[in-house]
């Protein structure tokens, strides 16, 4: 079953298997990332955070864990958050792509990146890209009636800093301007 259930996956991201071991052939993937589109050619095993990072010099998307444990890699896919470290890019052709660097708009910050200011939600800021974009997918999801609610649906972004009750509040003050 398990076999099955892998070779499911190779053949679907484009892998081929040979015995034991497992081919890759690079595919094209377009996305359009923060409105703008790109064309890339990746292997096939590369993750969309590497992408991200490494091809398109978009580095403002944290890599953490590398283990979809600590929510710094967050970004939104077709609108939806997801920790670009656990799906590979191969698999989202054609979809479109908001990182940290496209949230502000005409040279204003996205109301959730000022209230982190305004609250002081961050400390060493390692965190705060991720956090920031699965605060903006929360806010959208309509995951903001209370600050227990906030919690519940942001308890995949691990801050070590601590500044819990601060990002709580900036999502609650974004909120109400979003």
């Amino acid at each position: 079953m398990a076999l099955t259930s892998a070779t499911g996956l190779a053949v679907s991201v484009g892998l081929t298997t040979t015995g034991d071991s497992v081919a890759t052939e690079p595919n094209t993937v377009s996305l359009t990332v923060n409105g703008a589109h790109h064309t890339v050619v990746v292997d096939n095993r590369t993750s969309l955070l590497d992408l991200l990072r490494e091809d398109l010099h978009l580095t403002g998307t944290r890599k953490g864990c590398d283990q979809g444990a600590c929510g710094a890699c967050t970004v939104l896919l077709d609108g939806r958050r997801v920790n670009s470290c656990l799906t590979l890019a191969a698999m989202h052709d054609g979809a479109d792509l908001t990182t940290i660097e496209g949230l502000a708009e005409n040279g204003n910050l996205h109301p959730l990146q000022q209230a982190f200011i305004d609250t002081d939600a961050f400390q060493c800021g390692y965190c705060t890209s991720g956090q920031i974009m699965s605060g903006v997918g929360c806010i959208k999801e309509g995951h903001v009636g209370s600050g227990d609610e906030i919690r519940e649906w942001m308890s995949g972004n691990i801050c070590r800093c601590g500044a819990y009750p601060s990002i709580v509040a900036a999502i609650e003050q974004a909120a109400k301007e979003v």
